[in-house]
């Protein structure tokens, strides 16, 4: 799963709220999540339900388990390639007109992989689900956070990390029953109209002129839109410190797993618990709610115990890192069985509970004024390190050693991600004091050009 993480889309200020600081009405702005929640929901099944099918896909087309992590791969590389390129062009074609161009590729590039009669074909039409999603997940939620009073934003952005998991959980459970029962291409099918129909019903419903008081705020005095800063200025400041980019880089790479078993615990139980597609596809989408749960978890876990110390995040993602390691590792060397899964729920739950640590340290050392344009930036880490490779690379080593193999050697990518986090952990206090002092220089001077103007 792409975990999109972009809650500073919106600016922190509302100047155009109501007294009681909702900038829409209440019952509209719940209409516009529970919308935007779905789209979500269809994003995620959209891209999840291949995993469910992987097993006959493979029997059909004799397919090799590289193949079959390219085709689940390739939809994580598009969202991290063009999350960045696509977020900007909604920013000027407007973003209710974005989520919809978007929902509506995805959804028929999912009925197109339903047609599909080749490895080729499907891979195309993958291609196009994942440029689809590329950006819903950073422009849905600034749409969500534009019609809520701010003190509502850390749930709302927490409800969407979580609706990813859901959408996992659907696609996988729903595709494999439906596989099984009808085919894998009825599989496909089922969300691509479910796309088609809530983007639809999104069409109707939300509208630019709806939302426009909530985006007065992006606006200047005479009413047009302040002017993005070039990205070529924006760069320095996203990458200045040696903690920040320990952020990025462990951050993906413990995604790896993540995406890792997202992608093939359906397969795995298929072969080594003989379970068929549809409780297969029914029990991988327990684990990856449990990775979802394990996601929220660690934000919560890193909020509570770093109030008087910050530094105290990296110990969390410390931590789940290295949990997992152990566990997972563990847990592909036991026999199947119910110890076995066990270890292996745990060692899930706390594969991806870096997410939320490492969302928070990204935040605190990136500036306020490109804080949106440093979470984009750490989803490309997430897509291009961890979540576009781990079903890719994984294929690969089953063709090798066998899929109960590869799974053996995933687990060890943490150690990679813990020496990053152990690298930011030891420059984050002196990085994040260099950061401050930065800051201070330039309130006086705001205040001298204000007087002079």
């Amino acid at each position: 799963m792409g975990f999109h993480t972009t809650a500073d889309s919106v600016p922190a200020t509302e100047t155009t709220t109501s007294p009681s600081g909702w900038p829409v009405s209440r019952r509209y702005a719940w209409i516009v999540f529970a919308l935007s929640f779905g789209l979500l929901l269809s994003d995620y099944m959209s891209r999840q339900v291949l995993n469910a099918v992987f097993p006959m896909l493979k029997a059909e087309w004799l397919l090799s388990d590289a193949r079959l992590g390219s085709l689940s791969g390739v939809v994580a590389l598009m969202v991290g390639l063009l999350t960045f390129p696509m977020s900007l062009m909604a920013d000027r074609w407007g973003r209710v007109r974005s989520l919809l161009i978007a929902a509506t590729l995805w959804s028929v590039a999912t009925l197109g992989c339903a047609v599909s009669a080749s490895y080729g074909e499907m891979f195309v039409g993958r291609l196009f689900v994942g440029i689809g999603e590329a950006a819903y997940g950073s422009v849905g939620i600034a749409v969500v956070l534009s019609v809520f009073p701010t003190s509502l934003r850390a749930t709302l952005s927490g409800a969407f990390i979580a609706g990813g998991a859901f959408g996992s959980v659907l696609g996988v459970s729903i595709g494999g029953a439906v596989a099984e029962r009808f085919g894998w291409r009825w599989a496909f099918g089922v969300m691509g109209v479910f796309g088609l129909l809530l983007a639809a019903v999104y069409g109707v419903v939300v509208t630019e002129k709806r939302l426009r008081p909530a985006a007065a705020p992006d606006a200047g005095e005479d009413g047009a839109a302040a002017p993005p800063r070039p990205l070529r200025a924006l760069l320095p400041r996203l990458f200045s410190s040696v903690s920040v980019i320990s952020a990025y880089v462990g951050s993906g790479l413990q995604l790896f797993i993540a995406g890792s078993l997202i992608a093939w615990l359906p397969s795995y139980f298929n072969r080594y618990y003989d379970l068929p597609t549809a409780k297969a596809g029914a029990a991988a989408g327990v684990f990856a709610l449990i990775i979802g749960i394990g996601m929220i978890g660690g934000g919560i876990a890193s909020d509570r115990i770093s109030k008087v110390l910050p530094i105290r995040k990296w110990a969390v993602a410390i931590t789940c890192s290295l949990g997992a390691l152990v566990l997972l590792v563990t847990a592909f060397r036991l026999p199947a069985g119910p110890l076995q899964i066990a270890a292996l729920a745990v060692g899930a739950l706390l594969s991806a509970g870096t997410a939320g640590p490492a969302a928070a340290m990204v935040a605190n050392l990136t500036p306020v004024t490109i804080s949106a344009t440093a979470f984009a930036t750490l989803t490309l880490a997430n897509s291009l390190l961890g979540l576009a490779p781990g079903p890719a690379v994984t294929g690969l080593l089953a063709d090798r050693m066998g899929l109960l193999g590869a799974l053996r050697l995933v687990p060890l990518i943490a150690v990679a991600a813990t020496v990053a986090f152990l690298i930011g952990r030891h420059h984050y206090e002196r990085d994040l004091r260099r950061i401050t002092q930065d800051r201070l220089p330039a309130e006086p001077e705001a205040k001298e050009s204000e007087l002079s103007s």
